[in-house]
């Protein structure tokens, strides 16, 4: 059950990196649900290979074909199956270390797992997998906003280079500052400061971190469990299942760690109700509280580590634990996160799905 996520939206990926094909199962998918095929390509094409210089330059038009579940555009409530096709796979650029574990990489972890592994591209451990989580999680969107709730993620972070302040405008004029630069930075000129970063790194040979911000509006508050399925627990299993991710934070985050609890506390404020959630000046809970969410904008940090494969020459060992060097080959982003903010968005709007049939047991 690895391979799948969530149980009342119900999500399975299968595929790998160099095979014909990858894709999704999504079951739990209510009745008369509207499939947007342009919208689910438009996310597609968010994360896809070969945008620009400072990504990956393998060729994918990424290009869906949903073989099940929907009729005459609309879901029928069955389990919807979607293929993506594998296009431009280049296996032999993989035999470099057929018989090497490349550091950083989970080459020597499925070793030892499963005795076996598909070293062409890492197999089922590439990040060619998400493209099959950016297809489910825009469904899930097309059911949040029937219910107005909205998801926006940017890239506020490479390396050194941060970009903390968010414009106080609509979830439509963030994207389209957004999209305004290949970085995905909603600061024009801190986004040409992170382009050149990225590109003095790859020149290099060498690869770079960074880290996305996520805020989530329209949320009502109730939504999230009070245990074991806290919505902060969620959302932080969701991103730390995506490839390269090192770290999750919520609200204050790790500086709420150096704060009073008079500072770090949200005063309510009247005008509070049940149904719209709290009113206060400050939001230090990022839109949680028990693990619920109280009707204010949820927020959260993803931190991403540099990609592993570099055109270094780095110690290593052999199958038979022999002592070798190695050096990457084939074709990789030098910094992941320009591509991961729309994974980043697809799979809080799993979570966000999945709590909120969890919680009213009921569908569109």
């Amino acid at each position: 059950m690895s391979n799948t996520f969530g149980k009342y939206f119900s999500v399975t990926t299968f595929g790998e990196s160099h095979g014909p094909y990858i894709g999704v199962v999504i079951d739990g998918c209510p009745a008369g649900l509207k499939i947007d095929e342009a919208f689910i390509q438009d996310e597609l094409l968010l994360r896809k290979p070969g945008q620009s210089k400072i990504t990956t330059q393998r060729k994918e038009s990424d290009h869906f074909e949903i073989i099940s579940g929907v009729f005459n555009q609309t879901s029928t409530g069955t389990p919807i199956t979607i293929l993506i096709k594998n296009e431009d796979h280049r296996s032999n650029d993989y035999d470099f270390n057929k018989d090497s574990f490349r550091p950083g990489h989970a080459d020597f972890t499925y070793q030892s797992k499963y005795g076996i592994r598909d070293y062409r591209g890492g197999g089922r451990s590439s990040a060619r997998e998400t493209a099959t989580r950016v297809a489910a999680g825009a469904i899930a969107k097309l059911i949040l906003k029937q219910k107005g709730i909205e998801i926006f993620a940017h890239v506020y972070a490479v390396g050194k280079i941060f970009n903390q302040q968010l414009p106080n405008l609509s979830i439509e004029e963030l994207k389209t500052l957004r999209e305004q630069n290949v970085i995905r930075c909603v600061d024009q000129e801190i986004a040409n400061q992170m382009i050149q970063n990225i590109d003095e790194v790859r020149k290099n040979g060498d690869s770079i971190g960074g880290r996305i911000n996520c805020i989530i509006r329209g949320c009502p508050p109730g939504i999230g469990e009070p245990v074991f399925d806290k919505l902060q627990a969620e959302l932080a299993k969701a991103m730390l299942s995506i490839n390269a991710v090192h770290g999750f934070e919520y609200g204050s985050g790790f500086e709420g760690t150096t704060k009073l609890g008079s500072e770090n506390n949200d005063p309510i404020l009247e005008g509070t109700n049940l149904k719209e959630g709290i009113i206060s000046d400050t939001n230090h809970t990022g839109g949680i509280l028990g693990g619920i969410s109280t009707g204010q904008p949820i927020y959260f940090n993803v931190g991403f580590k540099p990609v592993s494969t570099i055109l270094k020459e780095q110690e290593t060992v052999d199958l038979n634990e022999n002592p070798t060097t190695i050096k990457g080959k084939g074709r990789h982003d030098p910094c992941v996160v320009p591509r991961a903010v729309v994974i980043v968005e697809a799979m809080t709007a799993l979570v966000l799905v999945n709590l909120i049939f969890k919680n009213s047991n009921s569908k569109i």
